[in-house]
């Protein structure tokens, strides 16, 4: 199963996604903003990387061109809802790196066959641990 990293501030939202990611055989990893989760990524990298696009400190787009451009085979899975417009930013953040996206609210099922579309693909591939 895949190494994965979830980047979102709502906590009940991370909570439920991190469960159901554990209960799949992932090895899950969490944090509330996208500063932390590049701080996260370099330490430890992972073979997925989920953010959302609205939170505080640092928000999704800017996480994603960073993780992008320092590890531009990282998967990422970009979610949001809390844009209006959203729709808008979510195909922006194909255009900076990220492989899929997904608009909120969405299913736990349609998170897994984001997650299994995305690892599947043979273009990328995970980044080197450090």
């Amino acid at each position: 199963m895949a190494r994965i990293l979830i980047i979102d501030d709502d906590d009940t939202l991370r909570g439920i996604i991190v469960k159901s990611l554990t209960h799949a055989g992932h090895q899950v990893r969490q944090t509330n903003n996208g500063r932390k989760g590049v701080e996260l990524f370099r330490s430890e990298p992972v073979d997925l990387v989920i953010t959302d696009l609205v939170m505080p400190e640092q928000e999704g787009m800017e996480t994603i061109k960073i993780l992008h451009r320092e590890y531009p085979a990282l998967r990422i899975i970009a979610m949001s809802g809390g844009l209006d417009g959203s729709p808008l930013y979510l195909d922006l953040t194909r255009r900076l790196g990220a492989a899929c996206t997904l608009t909120k609210p969405f299913t736990l099922q349609q998170l897994r066959e984001a997650i299994d579309i995305v690892l599947a693909d043979p273009a990328s591939s995970p980044p080197a641990a450090p």
